[in-house]
């Protein structure tokens, strides 16, 4: 559709309802309906007319970043009901928006708004370099959320001067000054999250999760003299709050309705409301009405008796992620960062990955782990592929691919999880790339063919056995605590390696060809353990400056596990470092051992996660997941000089605009594509705007 039409569509009439409350779900760029009083006009953003026959995925490239569009094929499936639930849940996300650039850095807010004033009004001459790189600039800030790269955690360095960006907030009339506008310039808080050793990692962290003057001694001490009612289902201290300092004593700031990100908050539950009077079956309703409890009060009682009931609640085609839930971005694992997805069933591919949920009992019993760390009982773990039909906060514009949850261990144990794959999201990135940097990087032919014929599904069943299986796996021993306390900063990369090696260990498994899963276990096998360690140990290397170590907790564990068995498989020459015309691979020269080996090292992460043995974990991740061999680094960034495909990808959503009828009711839902990242990006500000205040 062309923009004077999704224009006119959008000139509707929204009522901005009042004492709403907050609850993260998901996202897609669209407008608000409601049935109050006040109105506010939302004009869209534009959109281009796109066939799923000639579906264009791409939609620009900037810096290190491909920015992608997804389509929705489950929509049409739905009922008009169906519909309007994704709608509401999708407007609630949208409503959260600003709360996850707050988290990133207490100056986000201030400079987004800022440098969207003068990319908006500036009419001076814009085909200079300074003004280009400007662009840049504005497009990676929209695209991290804020002024520190969304995947390193670096503090972004603008390619023009602060004396340029003064020349521009004049022409402009913007104001922008102090610290707010000192930090895009100089080397303070330059690093999101730092997870180093031997450093106060909360100190050196620009997340703003924890007031300026707190250390990673306050929060430790801080949260040992908490107690859970019940010691067997401890709550998740400092999950949804922000921990500072006022008169020398220590004190959580709630976010909830009439509290720290309350403006927010109150527009998510609204929309939230609206959701859960058109929930598909009770026990839906009765999670959504706990989640919105949750928001009100801020109580984390709640929150678990939501996490209890969301849990259970399997039945229907639409679910949904959201709220404060990872903790990757809190160098300590307490935090939550805000998260939306919205989900709908995708009925084909659900059906015939609902196996491996049904046979999680067997992967258990069957795994390399210490007997006395295996679940005797795998309890509701449910497993979907699902179509994405918006996301907000840690989940836009960057995105998951598979997701597990709830986090808490107790939760898994008594009632289980739920596994999602995102389908229509992994569909997106495999029709928007190409295989040139595949060319460079694989050893050999074989694994070439191998990887273009069993790439694709042998991801796929990695996520899935990562997401299903390895985080549903195995237990902690009596009275060991969760592991943000025990493993602290190293909690995240531990337990992403230990979901990988489950994983690992499974593909390369005559077990997933006897439940029809695949047709050639050993090529899947051969195929996965290829990828793995070709990008542990190198292509990975690619996201990184040279000279970096390694911090993302994902990367991170990539590397530690290829690493270690590299070492370890060193002996039996298990995986070989060669070099052929100057060109440096790694040759795997015996999958059976190193099924082996990843076997090993499953039980011995598994082992530190029950034991709760933070040396070990500790010796594991610097030892191997960390430093990186500079030499092999700087080839791999020359290397990959002659590509112009950029690293990272991320998402506009799409826009679900409804149509209404005289009395006011939707009757219907139109999708529409956005035309180009910044339109949406500037939509979102200008419609959802809900945290201005704390610039």
């Amino acid at each position: 559709m062309k923009s004077n039409i999704l224009l006119h569509l959008l000139k509707l009439k929204i009522i901005k309802m009042k004492n709403f409350l907050f609850i993260a779900i998901a996202m897609s760029s669209v407008l608000l309906f409601s049935c109050k009083e006040d109105a506010n006009d939302k004009q869209g953003a534009e959109v281009a007319e796109l066939k799923s026959e000639d579906f264009n995925y791409v939609v620009e490239q900037f810096a290190d970043i491909k920015v992608l569009r997804y389509q929705i094929p489950s929509w049409d499936d739905l009922t008009l009901k169906e519909q309007k639930l994704v709608y509401y849940l999708t407007q609630a996300g949208l409503e959260g928006r600003d709360i996850m650039w707050d988290q990133n850095y207490r100056h986000n807010l201030t400079i987004r708004g800022a440098l969207e004033s003068v990319y908006t009004g500036y009419s001076g001459d814009k085909t200079t370099d300074d003004w280009k790189n400007f662009e840049i600039y504005m497009k990676r800030v929209w695209f991290s959320n804020g002024i520190h790269h969304h995947y390193s955690n670096d503090k972004f360095k603008p390619d023009f001067s602060s004396d340029y960006l003064k020349g521009l907030l004049t022409e402009t009339s913007t104001p922008l000054e102090g610290e707010a506008f000192d930090v895009i310039f100089n080397n303070k808080d330059s690093k999101k999250v730092n997870q180093s050793k031997g450093v106060d990692n909360v100190a050196l962290s620009a997340v703003n999760f924890y007031g300026p003057d707190v250390t990673s001694a306050d929060v430790e001490g801080f949260y040992k003299g908490k107690k859970s009612p019940n010691p067997d289902k401890p709550l998740s201290y400092g999950l949804n709050s922000r921990l500072v300092k006022e008169d020398g004593q220590l004190k959580e700031l709630v976010y909830k309705s009439g509290g720290l990100f309350g403006p927010a908050i109150d527009n998510i539950v609204g929309w939230l409301e609206k959701a859960q009077g058109v929930a598909e079956n009770k026990a839906q309703g009765d999670a959504l009405g706990l989640l919105i409890k949750y928001y009100k009060t801020g109580d984390l009682q709640t929150w678990d008796d939501y996490n209890v009931a969301w849990t259970a609640a399997t039945e229907g085609n639409i679910d949904y992620i959201n709220s404060f839930i990872e903790v990757y971005n809190d160098p300590l694992g307490y935090r939550g960062s805000y998260e939306s997805i919205i989900q709908i069933k995708d009925f084909d591919m659900s059906k015939k990955m609902a196996v491996l949920s049904e046979n999680a009992q067997w992967f258990e019993d069957n795994s390399p782990l210490m007997e006395e760390h295996k679940k005797t009982k795998v309890v509701g773990v449910t497993y979907k592929v699902v179509n994405v039909a918006g996301e907000a906060g840690d989940s836009s514009p960057s995105t998951p691919i598979g997701v597990n949850l709830p986090n808490a261990n107790w939760i898994r144990a008594s009632v289980g999880s739920k596994s999602v794959s995102l389908g229509n999201i992994i569909h997106a990135y495999n029709n928007a790339g190409s295989s040139g940097r595949l060319k460079e990087f694989v050893n050999s032919t074989e694994e070439y063919d191998n990887q273009k014929e069993y790439g694709q599904l042998s991801s796929k069943l990695h996520t899935a056995l990562h997401e299903v299986i390895g985080h549903a796996s195995g237990q902690l021993n009596p009275g060991v605590g969760e592991t943000k306390e025990t493993l602290k900063n190293y909690a995240s990369t531990l337990e992403e390696g230990r979901a990988d090696l489950v994983g690992l260990y499974y593909l390369y498994n005559a077990k997933i060809q006897e439940l029809g899963l695949v047709d050639d276990w050993k090529k899947i096998g051969i195929t996965a353990y290829d990828g793995y360690i070709r990008n542990g140990l190198m292509t990975q290397l690619i996201r990184l400056k040279l000279g970096d170590d390694v911090q993302e907790a994902h990367m991170v564990n990539r590397q530690w596990v290829s690493a270690w068995a590299y070492e370890k498989g060193k002996a039996d020459n298990v995986i070989e470092k060669v070099t052929r015309d100057g060109k440096t691979y790694f040759q795997i020269n015996d999958y059976e051992k190193l099924h082996d080996l990843f076997g090993q090292l499953l039980r011995e992460t598994q082992r530190i996660k029950s034991e709760g043995d933070f040396a070990a974990v500790e010796a594991l991740v610097e030892g191997y997941g960390v430093k990186v061999d500079q030499a092999i680094h700087a080839e791999v960034l020359e290397r990959n000089m002659q590509f112009t495909a950029a690293p990272y990808s991320g998402f506009v959503n799409p826009m679900i605009v409804p149509a209404m009828n005289d009395l006011g009711e939707i009757n219907s839902f139109t999708i529409e594509q956005a035309e180009s990242f910044e339109s949406q990006m500037l939509y979102y500000t200008k419609n959802y705007s809900n945290l201005m205040h704390l610039k």
